[in-house]
């Protein structure tokens, strides 16, 4: 039945656009929410390319799924069964905002073999949310976290967002230990990232935000996070991502080990074979001619490809696979990348260890740096 794919469906609405958020998404009170989930079903009944092969993990994203009715949750997943084989064990993720459960969610989304949740904390402290735009409370995270608890979900992922400005150390201690006392078994930390576009570069463009930590506050909130996180028990495997054992998310591992993903809904990815494409981010124009209108596709020469081997591997704090390296393209990693992977290790960011190469903690740090010696110009 052909190799495996990962598969992730776009849910684009929200009940309301947080202040830091440019993914791309509509208010729900504004959409037809029928027409939309016509035209992404009928987007899968018309796929072709990757129809019967055999999926491990599905997500929905957005965008809050969790805002609209369960029922099309439902259905769309019915759709997906049709044109792939989801295995028995497959891991179903679906991204929810706390506040948003619908009373008969819990029921709809275990019929529906949803069987892991990342709930959007992003922080438990109320003056926090609100300057980030959340439409809740921490009050509604734990309300949130316990009823899907009780209703049998098991696994679950909080967001939390580190470095928003006016928040001390201490608050951001508080609700990490506080998420951490929750006890889920999967916790994603990202470092808040000011985008052009969103109101809140708008204050900061304005001279509003005179209050962002500073690159030493950032360091020892980061290395908080790590030391707090491991003592209690979660491994990080990826740059902002700590899990319990076993419980590390495979669908964004399939991202980061360049597995192929097909994407359904307005500005969805795609990597199928050599390409990478991306759906239409207009939503007439998506629900007039889904799939049909890509907004890019890209055929990937061997370099190409080899430079996303490194980046994207280097994600994981396992990092990447000289022996893996070798099956996918028949060259020695060395060839090709030994001035950047010596430099790196000389200047003590990179290690080598049982056929890796892997960055430390100093390196996972300015990662992000570094990964563009890979890149060439």
């Amino acid at each position: 039945m052909g190799k495996h794919i990962s598969i992730y469906i776009h849910i684009p609405f929200c009940i309301r656009k947080c202040r830091y958020c440019d993914f791309l998404s509509f208010p729900v009170e504004n959409h037809d929410l029928n027409s939309y989930f016509n035209a992404l079903k009928r987007e899968i009944r018309e796929e072709t390319e990757t129809a019967g092969r055999t999926a491990d993990t599905v997500y929905f994203g957005g965008g809050t799924p969790s805002c609209v009715p369960p029922r099309f949750i439902l259905e769309v997943m019915e759709e997906l069964r049709k044109k792939y084989r989801i295995t028995e064990d497959a891991e179903v993720s679906l991204e929810m905002n706390p506040g948003t459960l619908k009373d008969d969610g819990p029921v709809i989304y275990r019929d529906a073999g949803i069987n892991r949740i990342s709930l959007g904390v992003q922080s438990l402290n109320d003056v926090t949310l609100k300057r980030l735009g959340r439409i809740h409370s921490a009050f509604d995270v734990k309300k949130t976290y316990e009823t899907l608890r009780t209703a049998g979900f098991n696994n679950i992922n909080c967001d939390l967002i580190s470095s928003v400005p006016g928040e001390s150390s201490t608050d951001l201690k508080r609700s990490l230990d506080g998420i951490v006392a929750m006890d889920p078994s999967h916790i994603s930390v990202y470092s808040l990232i000011i985008e052009p576009g969103t109101p809140l570069y708008d204050e900061y463009k304005g001279g509003g935000l005179t209050d962002l930590p500073n690159e030493d506050e950032t360091a020892d909130n980061d290395l908080m996070i790590i030391n707090t996180l491991d003592a209690a028990g979660y491994e990080r495997y990826e740059i902002s991502n700590y899990s319990l054992p076993g419980k590390a998310c495979r669908h964004n591992e399939a991202y980061w080990q360049r597995k192929e993903y097909r994407g359904f809904g307005p500005g969805a990815a795609s990597l199928v074979g050599h390409r990478r494409f991306t759906n239409t981010r207009n939503m007439e124009e998506y629900k007039n001619k889904p799939g049909g209108i890509l907004a890019e596709d890209i055929h990937l020469t061997k370099r190409e490809e080899m430079e996303e081997f490194m980046f994207l591997g280097l994600r994981e704090c396992k990092g990447v696979d000289k022996n893996d390296f070798y099956r996918a393209f028949g060259h020695d990693i060395t060839d090709v990348f030994g001035a950047e992977i010596e430099k790196q290790k000389e200047k003590g960011f990179m290690e080598e260890g049982s056929g890796r190469y892997f960055y430390n903690t100093k390196g996972l740090a300015v990662s992000n740096v570094l990964m563009a010696d890979f890149i060439e110009a």
